[in-house]
């Protein structure tokens, strides 16, 4: 007999403000207590030491969580000039140190202006990222080191919103990037194109796809809300499970078309024969109805089952 599931069935997601010093995994757990949920995942882990957005899917939503996880991501950032850390953050052990009371601003803009558009970035040994089942940054507090290969991604927009000189110069930076962007390795080279080495002393993520911060519920409001009611009556602080996906075409099937396609039929939809090409995602509606699922459209027009709601 199966194992049962404690908590129970809801399903949405909920967009928190992850506080500074707490895991995401942390923060998770924390949110999945409070809603007394069977079931939660989050969307892109944030270190300990940022704060902001982190989606966090519940129930059925957790099935959709790669399409958080592919979304574009908007970070505020302090890049602390003239030191390397282990890490690249202020968690890490100082590696070395280079004054900067000559470091100007303008400097600093020509050297950012040479990261925006598609770059190369080798993911830091600090990262989540596993190597034969082990999280790099496991290994890298044992001391091991593993070569990693240099991975493709995008920075949309960097700007420089404020820098203040000195012996250890600061800029705060806007950052827009894809996905699987390493704020730290970016802090890095930036910090080794100009000579004198720099970390993240500071970072906040304002935005997770469509899901900005001024969308989010702080950990301290939801404690306080759970204090004052039950978990069911926190619902509606949930967003539909679509919500990440929303820039999606939407199509809709019969009543009778929804019961196959629930069954793992694909199904003909003159829309996505239409508009779709091949290996589009859609989010798949029953007419005046619920959700059902994600579906790719094939090569002759039809709509396949991908990821399917339980109803």
């Amino acid at each position: 007999m199966g194992r049962r599931r404690k908590g129970r069935l809801v399903d949405g997601i909920l967009l928190l403000n992850k506080p500074l010093g707490m895991s995401s995994n942390g923060a998770l757990q924390r949110v999945k207590y409070l809603f007394f949920a069977a079931k939660a995942g989050h969307t892109g882990s944030l270190d300990p030491l940022a704060s902001g957005v982190l989606p966090i899917c519940l129930g059925e939503a957790t099935k959709f969580t790669q399409f958080l996880l592919d979304a574009d991501k908007r970070y505020r950032a302090t890049f602390r000039f003239g030191m390397a850390t282990a890490s690249g953050d202020a968690d890490g052990d100082v590696v070395s140190e280079k004054g900067t009371d000559e470091l100007m601003q303008q400097q600093v803009e020509l050297v950012l202006a040479e990261f925006r558009g598609d770059i190369a970035q080798v993911p830091s040994m600090y990262s989540a990222l596993k190597h034969q089942g082990q999280p790099l940054y496991k290994l890298a507090r044992e001391g091991v080191e593993i070569e990693r290969a240099a991975r493709p991604v995008t920075i949309y927009s960097m700007e420089l919103t404020d820098f203040r000189p000195g012996h250890f110069a600061e800029a705060d930076v806007e950052v827009h990037c894809s996905k699987g962007t390493y704020i730290r390795t970016l802090a890095e080279d930036v910090g080794q194109k100009l000579g004198c080495g720099a970390y993240v002393s500071k970072l906040h993520r304002s935005a997770a796809g469509p899901f900005d911060e001024a969308d989010t519920i702080s950990l301290e409001q939801l404690e306080t809300m759970r204090q004052e009611q039950g978990a069911e009556d926190m619902d509606h602080l949930l967003k539909p499970m679509d919500a990440g996906i929303q820039h999606m075409m939407s199509v809709e099937l019969s009543e009778d078309m929804a019961f196959y396609f629930r069954q793992g039929q694909p199904m003909m939809v003159p829309q996505a024969y239409r508009e779709g090409e091949e290996g589009d995602i859609v989010r798949v509606f029953e007419a005046d109805g619920p959700f059902l699922g994600v579906g790719e459209v094939t090569d002759d027009g039809r709509v396949a089952p991908k990821r399917l709601v339980v109803m």
